[in-house]
């Protein structure tokens, strides 16, 4: 007598090559990248997605240094030239927001439930949304420095080490984006999204040497801006952009840039497998 043993669905699903089959590092960064044509096809659709991180970054620097300028530094000129490094290394703090905001976004709606579908890296999504974001950062450094230099900003070291300051700001704010993607995948509801990124990010921005000097600040603040690694980067784009000291804030800026990674990106990649 014959029997006939019926496979559960479940257990089909386990045999599946699909199901068993891992992804290397290398197919997940194919996979990133490929979704990172997403985020940069929704700029093309929708530029006016890019006023968050051209508009703000220019107002802050005019009103700044017309406001201020004159009475931080004694000359505008010169306060020109010290803060707009600084402005770039927070504008792109302020513009890893939209990462977040757009992942949200992305799950409220259900897209993700598709990517799920798709024999793609979990964290496929997630890497490709952080990348995507190069273009939105390149074009905001664009806008800024052109209207700086309009404004009356030099470089004063070359080009060489102006664009290795440019690269390094962009490299900075790919790894800060993880905090974004963390909070955009804990967070339920986007309108309450940007509530709790600046509970992060203005202790970090505002909270540096970006806008004035660390030793006219108190003794307790410059305990903290001292080790903040916007403030080192923007002494690190500052020496790389108009002289000074570049050895010792760069170590301490890549050390944050890994710090953030480790840290952040199994953070966030552990409330994205818990979201969906």
């Amino acid at each position: 007598m014959s029997t006939t043993t019926v496979e559960r669905p479940e257990q089909a699903d386990q045999r599946s090559p699909g199901a068993t089959r891992r992804i290397g590092p290398l197919r997940t960064l194919q996979h990133g990248l490929t979704l990172a044509g997403r985020s940069v096809l929704k700029i093309r659709k929708s530029p006016e997605g890019l006023l968050d991180v051209t508009l703000q970054p220019i107002l802050f620097l005019a009103m700044f240094v017309y406001l201020l300028g004159g009475a931080i530094a004694g000359d505008t000129g010169e306060y020109l030239q010290r803060t707009l490094p600084g402005v770039m290394a927070m504008n792109m703090v302020f513009g890893s927001l939209g990462t977040g905001m757009q992942l949200n976004n992305d799950i409220t709606k259900g897209v993700f439930d598709r990517f799920r579908s798709l024999p793609v890296a979990r964290s496929a999504p997630l890497i490709g949304a952080v990348l995507g974001d190069v273009v939105r950062y390149v074009v905001s450094i664009a806008v800024l420095l052109v209207v700086a230099t309009l404004m009356g900003f030099r470089i004063e070291t070359n080009v060489v080490s102006a664009a290795a300051a440019i690269v390094l700001v962009i490299g900075f704010a790919l790894c800060v984006c993880w905090i974004s993607v963390m909070l955009g995948m804990l967070v339920k509801s986007q309108q309450a999204l940007p509530g709790v990124a600046m509970s992060f990010m203005f202790p970090l921005t505002m909270g540096s040497n970006v806008f004035a000097p660390t030793e006219t600040m108190p003794g307790w603040l410059q305990a903290w801006v001292s080790v903040n690694p916007v403030s080192k980067l923007a002494d690190t784009a500052r020496g790389l952009m108009i002289g000074g000291p570049v050895a010792g804030p760069l170590s301490a800026t890549l050390v944050w840039m890994v710090t953030l990674v480790v840290v952040f990106f199994p953070l966030a990649l552990g409330a994205y497998r818990r979201r969906v």
